[in-house]
């Protein structure tokens, strides 16, 4: 009986073992997750769990009891020390597992802060898992204050959260302004001028020196050279792809977890989806950071396991939730040189452009233009920038032009 071993029990992973047994996989499916809870979704971890909203079995992707009905061995609270790929053979410290094929869905993790400046400080948190929040939730308390190292997605949720819950919040941004790496200035601005409505004291062109404390943070230090008090601090400076794993085996890491376009590794037996892998798009092996692309990837990975011999080729959609604000994402704006914005009944989009080709859609609480938007790139098909800008455009029309 083929046995199929999967490393790493996120969305992607979950997602890639429900997916062999939809798709009528008969063999053993063992799951191999590090953290001592079921799979779950990530995102509210920055948002509704951070705020309280949401129980943490409404996290869950699945009922737990839905592994075993489904036959998929789900060992949680496991963590793999290796893998031998001329053996076939997952190790998790003394224990040796045989695999015949084996899909590596190993996620990404957060940069920290080095040691020499802080980092390792009570006090310093990243929101990636479940333990971060749970650690962070009880120092959200009005009043308290708060640093955020960080002006991206990540950085910007949690400024949004601990708003909310009334503490006074700064956060620093090294580069010239927030979001800098992923979205235009128009949409930075939009942002910038949403969390300084909500009394943010957003820094821009500032980054952290160092934080300050006997073994908790008490304050830091910023690159201006000013110090402020704080209670706490969290981290939103990127992640990194959970790629250790492989590169020890021997895998080609190419950003990430280099795969073909079937999601196979260099290692025709082995195989990655998620944030951990990178795939050829546009000439270039990129990843992308999305739960919509984990979901996707690791289907499209199940079913070459299987024999379907499918290219995945990726949609890329993204959304982010702050204050009152749903941000939804459509495309990549890699290469864009142009950005028209559109006005619509209160809704914002901003939409990018490579001279006349559309690539991304940025639409602020505009579900419209981001609908209208995402079919268009999937699509191929750019509709002239005028058009766009024109707040007479029904853009629905633009789907039957």
């Amino acid at each position: 009986m083929s046995h199929i071993v999967i490393i790493g029990a996120g969305q992607a992973g979950s997602a890639l073992a429900a997916k062999l047994r939809s798709s009528g996989f008969e063999g053993d499916v063992t799951l191999l997750g590090a953290e001592a809870v079921p799979p779950y979704q990530r995102p509210p971890l920055s948002k509704a769990y951070l705020l309280g909203d949401m129980a943490q079995e409404r996290l869950y992707l699945r009922p737990e009891a839905y592994y075993a009905e489904n036959g998929i061995t789900l060992r949680t609270g496991t963590e793999v020390t290796g893998i031998d790929l001329a053996a076939k053979q997952v190790q998790i410290g003394d224990e040796v597992l045989a695999y015949d094929q084996l899909a590596l869905t190993t996620g990404s993790t957060p940069r920290r802060l080095p040691a020499a400046i802080g980092g390792d400080l009570d006090g310093v948190f990243t929101v990636r898992d479940l333990l971060d929040a749970d650690a962070m939730a009880p120092l959200l308390v009005e009043g308290k204050k708060v640093l955020i190292v960080g002006g991206g997605y990540i950085g910007l949720e949690a400024a949004a959260v601990t708003a909310k819950k009334g503490l006074s919040v700064t956060l620093v941004e090294m580069a010239d302004r927030i979001l800098q790496r992923v979205a235009a200035p128009e949409t930075s601005d939009f942002f910038r001028d949403l969390h300084k409505r909500h009394g943010v004291d957003l820094r821009e062109g500032v980054g952290l020196d160092r934080l300050l404390g006997e073994g908790k943070v008490t304050g830091a230090r910023l690159t201006d050279g000013t110090e402020i008090d704080v209670d706490f601090v969290v981290v939103g400076v990127g992640i990194s792809p959970g790629a250790a794993l492989a590169e020890a085996a021997g895998l080609t890491v190419e950003n990430g977890i280099w795969t073909d376009e079937m999601g196979r590794t260099s290692d025709p037996s082995v195989w990655a989806a998620g944030d951990c892998a990178s795939l050829p798009y546009g000439g270039a092996q990129i990843r992308l950071e999305s739960v919509q692309n984990a979901i996707d990837q690791a289907e499209a990975v199940a079913a070459n396991m299987l024999g379907a011999e499918t290219p995945y080729h990726p949609k890329p959609w993204f959304w982010s939730d702050q204050y009152d604000v749903k941000l939804q994402i459509a495309g990549l704006n890699t290469g864009y040189d142009r950005v028209v914005a559109r006005e619509d009944e209160g809704a914002r989009s901003h939409w990018y452009f490579a001279a006349e080709r559309l690539l991304a859609v940025d639409a602020m609480n505009a579900p419209r233009a981001y609908m209208v938007g995402k079919r268009l790139i999937e699509g191929g098909r750019s509709p002239a920038l005028d058009v766009i800008a024109d707040p007479e455009t029904d853009l629905k029309a633009l789907l039957r032009g």
